[in-house]
């Protein structure tokens, strides 16, 4: 496990800092940005000295995870990073269509939170440009945080945190297939530009639309679809 993955992490003795839930939220965060890969085992030891905490906290963690679909406990073996597989993907997109659409069409949206997605899509060009597919992945996840966002609901902010752990995992897949993301840079910036403009219902049934063939070339990349 590369222990790279948690630098910057912040491990100072704080109120929160030996609980499962902020060594779960710190592992999510790390599984999101693209540090842990599918596959990647969880070593206790390393995990615990890293962000000291202790093993049973740690184990707290990976119960968390492994409720989320994010990690996989395998008896005798341990504790790994998940590989999401088919039906992980249609229930990303069940979650994903029901409140992503509805976030850009209902919730706050001011010129600070459109100034923020211009300057995500301009990123995502960028990369697009230098054929980046790290650099395409994070502004697609960075954006779709922005649009949840636009909710204003921990509770959701919480759950879209979650998706986007897993969706980080299954772009591994896809790793080899750069049009999956680059295809979808200028869609983003579509979505953008009506928001932009006032056109919220367009945005959001757009969004709801791409979301549904994000889907189905995933399943068909995993042989499913």
């Amino acid at each position: 496990m590369p222990m790279n993955a948690f630098e910057g992490i912040e491990t100072t003795p704080a109120t929160h800092a030996h609980t499962g839930a902020w060594v779960a939220g710190v592992l999510r965060e790390r599984i999101s940005a693209g540090k842990l890969l599918p596959g990647t085992k969880l070593s206790e030891q390393a995990l615990a000295e890293t962000l000291r905490v202790s093993r049973n906290t740690l184990r707290e963690a990976f119960a968390v995870l492994a409720g989320e679909a994010v990690v996989d406990r395998i008896p005798n073996r341990g504790v790994f990073v998940a590989a999401p597989g088919p039906e992980d993907v249609r229930e990303i997109y069940r979650v994903r269509r029901m409140i992503e659409p509805a976030a850009v069409l209902w919730g706050d949206l001011s010129a600070e939170d459109l100034d923020a997605m211009e300057a995500i899509v301009a990123r995502a060009r960028a990369a697009h440009a230098e054929g980046s597919i790290p650099g395409m992945a994070d502004a697609n996840q960075d954006l779709h945080r922005a649009v949840v966002a636009l909710a204003g609901s921990p509770s959701l902010t919480e759950v879209m945190e979650r998706v986007l752990a897993e969706m980080r995992l299954v772009f591994h897949a896809m790793a080899t297939i750069p049009d999956f993301h680059s295809h979808y840079v200028e869609r983003n910036a579509g979505i953008v530009a009506d928001l932009r403009a006032g056109r919220r219902q367009k945005a959001a049934e757009d969004l709801r639309g791409y979301l549904g063939e994000a889907e189905q070339e995933l399943l068909a990349h995993l042989g499913t679809a």
